[in-house]
């Protein structure tokens, strides 16, 4: 009896998040000239690093290198052409990062993405990876030898506006409530839940429903920046709201106090799933949009 009452006491709590709809409302103008981060034409913007030659080993801190900066990058990020448009390439196959070399604060971003078919190891049977990093800082490829440390507006099928934080130095405040069909650390977002720290062991907390289009179709991302919060949008429908992001190292000394994170590099990942990028536009922005459930 007391497991049975354990159980219906947790999906009871989980009942909001899977029950609210949320609308955004108060959406910001922009503030100045767009930038456009990807122009159809060449990376020659962007820094990329690839992790180690078998994506196996990148959460085991093995004693290998990555594979770091060479010219093998060219094969894993790359400009192509799909639905008669340019649009930027991410091969997957290899883990890795690709990071703008401008460092960005208060912005509304916007960029379209869709899965390609092909699926690599040793993800190959899992669902679709790759994932939008913002306030990216630090030296490429400084956690598990392959990304820059940063918070993650997650692409994942069926988990896309997911907050993670990347590298131990991150951390972050999110709104959640406890949803056991979820794996570990099983939150999810909610505009009523309780305050989370997005850090070990909490590493993550899921959207706070999925939004993304079916396999194959483009979806739109918008990411809203201000100072140390941010709202996570997928199609039109805001699935997250971020705030007191931190960073260990966010004055460039690793190991200091966790001060404000309010600024960085946008970086996208490669990790296991073949994925196409378009229209990446950065508008300056002076406040936040707000997150309505109705």
């Amino acid at each position: 009896m007391f497991k049975t009452l354990a159980v219906a006491l947790a999906l009871a709590a989980a009942t909001p998040a899977l029950a609210e709809t949320l609308v955004l409302t108060d959406v910001p103008k922009a503030t100045g000239p767009a930038v456009v981060l990807f122009d159809g034409k060449d990376l020659k913007n962007w820094d990329a690093w690839l992790g180690y030659a078998d994506p196996a080993l990148t959460y085991t801190r093995p004693a290998v290198a990555p594979i770091g900066a060479t010219a093998l990058s060219a094969e894993i990020f790359k400009v192509a052409t799909e639905d008669g448009r340019p649009a930027l390439y991410v091969s997957g196959k290899t883990w890795g990062s690709l990071v703008h070399k401008g460092d960005f604060r208060d912005y509304h971003l916007r960029l379209q993405y869709k899965w390609g078919p092909g699926r690599w190891a040793p993800r190959q049977t899992l669902p679709p990876n790759n994932g939008l990093l913002y306030h990216s800082h630090g030296p490429l490829g400084a956690v598990f030898g392959t990304w820059s440390r940063a918070v993650e507006f997650e692409i994942m099928q069926g988990s896309t506006g997911m907050v993670v934080r990347v590298g131990d130095a991150v951390s972050a405040q999110v709104k959640a409530v406890d949803d056991p069909s979820l794996i570990a650390p099983k939150l999810r977002f909610s505009t009523v839940g309780r305050d989370v720290t997005v850090a070990t062991p909490n590493w993550n907390v899921e959207a706070a429903r999925d939004a993304e289009k079916p396999a194959g179709e483009w979806n739109t991302l918008d990411l809203y920046v201000l100072g140390d919060r941010a709202i996570h949008v997928v199609n039109g429908v805001p699935v997250m709201e971020v705030r007191d992001m931190r960073s260990t190292d966010a004055d460039g000394v690793e190991g200091g106090p966790a001060l404000p994170l309010t600024h960085g590099a946008i970086q996208l990942q490669s990790e296991g799933a073949e994925t196409f990028f378009r229209d990446i536009v950065l508008e300056p922005i002076t406040a936040l949009p707000k997150i309505v459930a109705k």
